[in-house]
């Protein structure tokens, strides 16, 4: 039996947090990685980069101009960056269906054994379109391998291990694929009610809180209810000395 294993990540969107002038030094995220793959029979990838406008229109058009027909392989793989019809993200679970920026599935061409995809950074496999129908051609997505957004911040990040077996030399290529999840770092939302507090009282609460969350944490603090006389306690310098120097911390005042 022919086997290849592909290792397939996607965004990482490497120093997207990272400042060109940065005024502390902070840790700012995860350690990177990357990887290539080891062949024992003969894929080949086709794909083109990230379409802004009007992918569903010319998405047939684009996958034509990569010449994959003209190629000997033992397996396609179709690899772009957009958005297919089925596929979900954020805390509610939204879906994509139409739009012009939303690929068809029923456009993806037969003959490639699967769509691996970027842009979508919930981990998830497409296998049946929007009314429940098995699709011939499943789409993978394997997620951003780190959390980029509070959005995210319940989510399990990962990558995918593609395996494209030839069991024999007369039969088609079959995929199949694993998801391994990646350690991360947590992500915490704290709101504070700060009515009636003083400077004073406001720095212990925010010592407090600051306390009980994990030290590589990446943490959002949103302060409800400030009074101008505890603003001297949300100054930069002083929440900077709240925390150590493995979190990340924001603070936001909502009026």
């Amino acid at each position: 039996m022919a086997v290849v294993r592909i290792l397939f990540l996607s965004d990482t969107h490497l120093g997207f947090d990272l400042p060109f002038r940065p005024r502390v030094k902070r840790r700012r995220r995860g350690p990177d990685f990357f990887s290539n793959f080891r062949r024992a029979l003969q894929p080949a990838l086709a794909g083109f980069p990230f379409v802004r406008h009007s992918v569903r229109e010319q998405f047939g058009d684009l996958v034509q101009r990569t010449g994959w027909k003209k190629h000997a392989a033992d397996a396609f793989l179709l690899c772009v960056h957009q958005a297919f019809e089925g596929a979900t993200v954020g805390p509610v679970g939204y879906t994509f269906r139409k739009g012009p920026e939303v690929v068809a599935l029923k456009n993806i061409p037969q003959g490639f054994q699967g769509v691996i995809s970027g842009h979508i950074h919930r981990a998830q496999v497409l296998t049946e379109d929007l009314s429940g129908h098995v699709i011939p051609t499943p789409v993978l997505y394997p997620g951003s391998t780190e959390r980029t957004s509070f959005a995210e911040r319940d989510e399990q990040k990962g990558y995918l291990i593609l395996h494209i077996e030839l069991s024999q030399p007369d039969s088609g290529p079959r995929l199949s694929w694993t998801f391994h999840p990646l350690a991360t770092r947590p992500m915490e939302l704290v709101d504070i009610q700060a009515t009636g507090m003083n400077a004073p009282q406001l720095a212990s609460h925010l010592s407090v809180e600051i306390s009980r969350l994990p030290a590589d944490a990446i943490a959002k603090i949103r302060v409800h209810g400030l009074e101008e006389r505890a603003r001297p306690a949300l100054r930069a310098s002083s929440i900077r000395n709240l925390a150590p120097d493995t979190m990340n911390l924001s603070l936001t005042v909502v009026k």
